[in-house]
């Protein structure tokens, strides 16, 4: 299964992601969830991931570092301040509450299904890679780092 690290890029995985939730909502065209403010519901992730997602793309160009996430290699220095001091991946983050943002929206329970399926991917396919290729790249720093804070949250 190493043929699927690093391959398909993060918004690519969510973007299928979005599209399966999608595909399943026109399948059960009934709602199974009924949220009393389905879309005041969803706002909150969706704000959410866009400070986030800011935040984490924000420190990365604030530390002349790479946004790439298909080449961790390429990463000139472990960004740890920030939103990064409370998330190592704040950017899949964002990603993922955007996922529970359209679930709300949709409002189909099957539909909230698909975010532990993200973290499932993102964690074997692509955060698992990056530190590999981090702590080979930093070495304790990275491992330090790594200890202190938290993958997702």
């Amino acid at each position: 299964m190493r043929k699927l690290e690093l391959k398909i890029p993060p918004v690519a995985v969510f973007l299928l992601m979005c599209t399966g939730m999608f595909a399943v909502d026109l399948w059960l065209a009934e709602p199974l969830l009924r949220l009393t403010f389905p879309r005041v519901s969803a706002l909150l992730p969706f704000g959410l991931s866009g400070v986030i997602g800011i935040a984490g793309v924000r420190e990365f160009r604030k530390a002349k570092t790479t946004v790439n996430p298909v080449k961790p290699e390429t990463a000139s220095t472990v960004v740890a301040s920030g939103i990064f001091a409370y998330s190592r991946n704040p950017m899949y983050l964002a990603l993922l509450l955007l996922l529970l943002s359209y679930a709300c929206w949709l409002q189909n329970a099957i539909t909230f299904a698909f975010a532990p399926l993200f973290v499932l991917y993102m964690n074997r396919f692509q955060i698992e890679p990056e530190e590999r290729a981090l702590e080979k790249r930093f070495g304790s720093a990275y491992l330090q780092y790594k200890q202190k804070v938290r993958r997702w949250i």
